[in-house]
């Protein structure tokens, strides 16, 4: 069962996303939250799968709380999905910098929120090879010049190719492909990528892979 904590201060919001995630025989929800500062005492007292935070709430906005919940230690294995009004709000950037797993707009279909969820939980980006294009171009029109993290030498060749595949947006299955091995492998060096890197998931590897200059805008069309 998948465990999600609603942060919102909308209650009707809260109310509509508990109703539809409820009635999946896989989701339940936990808890919920009306601002940021609940949010994260919440997510230490029960731990959840999944946050489904909105950025903009009292007390403790949801890009400070974001940050919170992904410095924890012992909330390693919570995902957290922003949720926004608009697909790219401007604290979005932060909020993956943060270690957000990726996010929502809130007019988002029923299904697809439910899917993200899902897709949060089993470790599965969030962010699609669209909205990735649309990120790093952002990210090259607010970001100075590449840097490259010192974890980033303690990558095989192979495992910056793939940093850079993550990058572009494609899954596990589209870099098998590239790389012609199998998806078990491909999700393998994923893995051990983000290890190596100390990323909490996929959403983290594309920020550092452009950050890097291991991808640029330009490679995307």
């Amino acid at each position: 069962m998948i465990r999600v904590l609603l942060a919102d201060d909308q209650q009707l919001v809260r109310a509509g996303f508990r109703a539809l995630l409820d009635a999946q025989s896989d989701i339940t929800v936990v808890a919920e939250a009306d601002d940021g500062v609940q949010a994260v005492a919440r997510a230490r007292e029960l731990a959840p799968d999944v946050v489904l935070m909105d950025i903009r709430m009292p007390e403790l906005d949801g890009l400070a709380a974001t940050r919170q919940i992904c410095s924890d230690p012992a909330l390693a294995e919570v995902k957290v999905v922003v949720l926004t009004t608009f697909e790219l709000d401007e604290y979005v950037f932060e909020a993956l910098r943060s270690g957000a797993a990726g996010f929502l707009v809130k007019d988002t279909e029923p299904a697809e929120l439910v899917r993200a969820v899902r897709a949060a939980h089993a470790g599965d980006g969030l962010l699609s090879p669209g909205v990735t294009r649309r990120l790093i171009a952002e990210f090259a029109a607010r970001s100075k010049e590449p840097e490259q993290p010192a974890a980033l030498s303690r990558l095989t060749d192979r495992e910056r190719e793939v940093l850079a595949l993550v990058g572009l947006g494609l899954t596990n299955e589209e870099i098998a492909g590239r790389l012609v091995v199998s998806p078990l492998t491909a999700k393998t060096h994923v893995s051990r990528t983000m290890v190596k890197l100390g990323a909490r998931d996929r959403a983290q590897l594309v920020v550092l892979a452009y950050e890097s200059g291991l991808v640029r805008p330009g490679w995307l069309g």
